[in-house]
């Protein structure tokens, strides 16, 4: 088996940020933390019960940013993303 760092194309950087999972369908969020990035994606800490969706936004508010994520792997609580774009702040986010 070969390790998932071993497709990454950059290395990711150690990082503590708290984000928000947001489902575009019921703009419904899950809390979240993200634990390493880097400019393709991330690692995210999450609830082991939440239902993180295929395809959603990860709003990052200490960066003001919102990625267009695609889930890639799961396991337990940490789930990896790639990121496929950006978009401005959503609307519906206090943060």
């Amino acid at each position: 088996m070969v390790a998932a760092a071993e497709y990454r194309r950059e290395r990711r950087q150690r990082v503590l940020k708290g984000a928000a999972i947001i489902n575009g369908i019921t703009n419904s969020e899950i809390s979240c933390t993200i634990r390493n990035q880097n400019s393709g994606g991330a690692e995210l800490n999450v609830s082991v019960e939440a239902r993180v969706p295929e395809r959603f936004i990860l709003y990052v508010p200490m960066d003001g940013v919102a990625y267009q994520a695609v889930l890639r792997r799961r396991r337990n609580d940490r789930i990896g993303v790639q990121f496929t774009g950006t978009l401005p702040k959503p609307r519906l986010h206090c943060g």
